[in-house]
């Protein structure tokens, strides 16, 4: 056949036969629809700060800043030390502790949660119900002023039966009281702890619907995160895995898994010397979340450490290289989020999301501008691949690593632009590069 040519196309199947197995394939569609409608491409804190209900106050974040700031003035006063103590590379030194000094003045806190669980403990009623209705009005005015972090909310006590009633009048009054005021902020983030069965979220999600329905909110707008710490939540009597169960339970409202390292250790009988974020039993109960979530929508957080960077500097230091080191590790395994439970975590929190950002941007950057160019290179990437890449870049530009301005330098593609890779429609990702 000579070149230019026309090629014959023949096919041997009748039309009818794609049609009907197009046909019996339309429920499986809707349900991969339904259970995976893939990330939700909105920001994910990069971590979550647990105040007690008696300690929160109208200046707490702002405190927290500030006592980050003055830790660092104290045990690393300038770039070079804070990177001799980390171990951070020359050319990060300075840029990482700049933007560290700049987000705990502007932004100590990405995600705060009011703790009336194991940080607040059993009060009396009038007690509790008075913090309660005291963390909505500080919350309300936090977003009105806007002193508030992105996002906020409280963490309630649990479904189990000896703390349920006290627990569905925390919520209550907390949720009522934001109503009162100016209604349910955008950044409003709620916390089920030790969830052990399916069935505790599934009253979790009742509850939410009767508050939506006494206060006319339109259905589905209280979503909840699920706290994992009991051994029961990733394994189920039967041997599946209860944590997907628990995802469906939820019936779209889940938000976020955040994995409970004290809990969960001690559920496994880990001593308290090595529970730890690290340790392979949590290793485990995050893969297994993880694996779970993938594609519903509900993304993992990691837990906390307890060693805490207090003391003469050489034990500061030694507290700032472990949960740097910690963090840096959950990073790479795509756990974007974790738990910090104290303001002197603050500046490694920060450093370890910056110099993790910082450090391959150029790179990635540069990668996803050779796909959307289809200029080639050494690697030849999918559309999945830059998915990932630009969804690094856009958690990057989120937490204050990175600015549009040298993203766009290198890419030339606008946030809007990132966000279409960071979100195709599904079948995209099946389609190869050309």
């Amino acid at each position: 056949m000579g070149q230019g040519a026309q090629e014959k196309v023949a096919t041997s199947l009748a039309g009818a036969v794609s049609e009907e197995i197009s046909a019996s394939l339309a429920p499986v569609d809707a349900e991969l629809e339904r259970r995976y409608p893939g990330d939700p491409a909105t920001r994910q804190p990069v971590h979550t700060v647990y105040v007690p209900g008696d300690v929160f106050a109208a200046d707490t974040i702002r405190s927290w800043g500030d006592q980050a700031l003055a830790a660092l003035d104290e045990h690393a006063p300038d770039a070079a030390s804070f990177a001799a103590v980390l171990g951070l590379a020359g050319e990060l030194a300075e840029p990482v502790h700049a933007r560290v000094r700049a987000k705990l003045e502007h932004e100590p806190i990405e995600d705060l949660r009011v703790d009336f669980e194991d940080g607040y403990g059993p009060r009396p009623d009038a007690e509790e119900d008075e913090a309660a209705a005291r963390a909505a009005r500080l919350v309300s005015e936090a977003y009105e002023k806007g002193t508030a972090a992105p996002y906020m909310g409280i963490r309630m006590k649990c479904m189990e039966s000896p703390v349920r009633d006290r627990g569905i009048r925390t919520l209550d009054i907390f949720l009522t009281g934001l109503m009162e005021a100016d209604g349910l902020p955008d950044g409003l983030v709620l916390t089920l702890p030790k969830v052990t069965y399916a069935e505790q979220v599934t009253a979790m999600v009742r509850l939410l619907e009767e508050f939506e329905k006494a206060r006319e909110l339109e259905p589905g707008r209280i979503g909840f995160e699920i706290q994992i710490e009991t051994s029961q939540a990733i394994l189920a009597t039967d041997g599946t895995a209860t944590v997907a169960r628990m995802i469906q339970a939820a019936e779209g409202r889940a938000t976020g898994l955040h994995y409970g390292t004290f809990d969960y250790s001690a559920c496994l009988g880990v001593s308290a010397a090595h529970q730890a974020s690290d340790h392979p039993a949590a290793d485990h109960a995050k893969a297994i979340m993880q694996v779970a979530a993938a594609g519903t929508g509900v993304r993992v957080s990691d837990g906390s450490t307890n060693v805490l960077p207090v003391g003469p500097t050489s034990q500061v230091h030694d507290a700032w290289r472990l949960h740097y080191g910690l963090t840096r590790r959950a990073l790479a395994r795509a756990y974007y989020q974790g738990w910090d439970m104290h303001p002197r975590h603050l500046p490694t929190r920060y450093a370890a999301v910056f110099a993790y950002y910082r450090e391959g941007f150029e790179q990635a950057a540069a990668r996803l501008a050779r796909y959307v160019n289809r200029t080639g290179g050494n690697v030849l990437d999918e559309p999945a691949t830059a998915k990932a890449l630009s969804g690094y870049l856009l958690r990057g530009l989120d937490c204050g690593a990175l600015d549009i301005a040298e993203v766009a330098r290198v890419t030339g593609l606008t946030r809007t632009d990132l966000e279409g890779y960071a979100a195709p429609r599904r079948g995209d990702l099946t389609v190869s590069a050309k």
